[in-house]
């Protein structure tokens, strides 16, 4: 999930507008480099997976709500949109028909969980974005970023990705990075941030280069670098110097999950169940 992560915290500063930049020329890090709420509900949803691993489909439902309101509560302040604060601080909340991106920039603990299997994770993915954001885009985003994630653990080329997410999912990657930047603007829906978010992937030449290229496009860009910096995490790694960087900018309560997560990925805990 560091790519997630780091994904959010290095686009944050560059977030609307008004602050984008279109270059991939600018600071790695800077004074306002800080987690949202893409961070906050990546923690949530990989702590009620840990939390409900290999339950049944309406309790890991009933865990992902409790654990995203809990931290979405304990930070109040990260950004949520107006429709999911409200989610957050209802006390029986229902989904929405929401195709905001957040379904998307949520699921990357998903392919780490469950890696033995796509149709697994897809399935997992499903659920983590049906408690919000139950509509088809909606529900689209989270899978085709988890199946991107789980393709890039396995060895796929990116060739492979590109043509699996294209059939199974529909998008169109035919624009160039150069050709969205042109254009692009801040926008929260899933359709107009996930294949963007996965271009600057396909283009990127290593991690760094991936997040450069999808802060440069500019518009909802700590979402479409955290989207970007899943996957890219998956298929490169992450070097350790810039792992540090993103546990000394979270707060402590979502450092512990990280850790938890770390460590329950690192057991080698058998999942042939699934």
């Amino acid at each position: 999930m560091y790519g997630a992560i780091l994904g959010d915290m290095i686009g944050s500063p560059y977030e609307f507008d008004r602050n984008n930049i279109k270059t991939k020329d600018f600071p790695l890090f800077c004074p306002k480099s800080r987690f949202t709420d893409d961070s906050v509900m990546t923690l949530a949803v990989a702590k009620a997976l840990m939390d409900s691993y290999g339950d049944s489909e309406e309790k890991i439902r009933q865990e992902l709500i409790r654990s995203m309101q809990k931290y979405g509560r304990l930070f109040p302040d990260a950004g949520y949109g107006q429709m999911f604060w409200y989610w957050l601080k209802e006390k029986n909340p229902k989904p929405y028909g929401s195709y905001g991106n957040g379904s998307a920039m949520r699921v990357s603990s998903v392919a780490w969980l469950y890696p033995e299997k796509l149709v697994k994770v897809r399935q997992i993915a499903r659920l983590t974005a049906e408690v919000s954001h139950d509509h088809p885009e909606g529900i689209k985003g989270a899978e085709s970023v988890a199946a991107a994630i789980w393709m890039a653990q396995k060895g796929y080329s990116k060739g492979e990705m590109k043509k699996y997410i294209e059939n199974e999912f529909g998008y169109d990657f035919s624009r160039t990075g150069e050709q969205i930047r042109e254009y692009y603007h801040h926008v929260e829906t899933c359709q107009e941030t996930v294949p963007e978010a996965i271009t600057a992937f396909l283009e990127g030449q290593d991690f760094e280069d991936v997040i450069r290229t999808a802060v440069s496009l500019g518009g909802d860009c700590d979402t479409v670098t955290c989207i970007a910096g899943s996957i890219a995490e998956a298929f490169y790694g992450i070097d350790e110097d810039l792992k540090v960087k993103c546990r000394v900018r979270l707060a402590p309560e979502l450092l512990a999950v990280m850790e938890e997560f770390e460590g329950f990925i690192g057991d080698g805990i058998k999942r042939n169940k699934f």
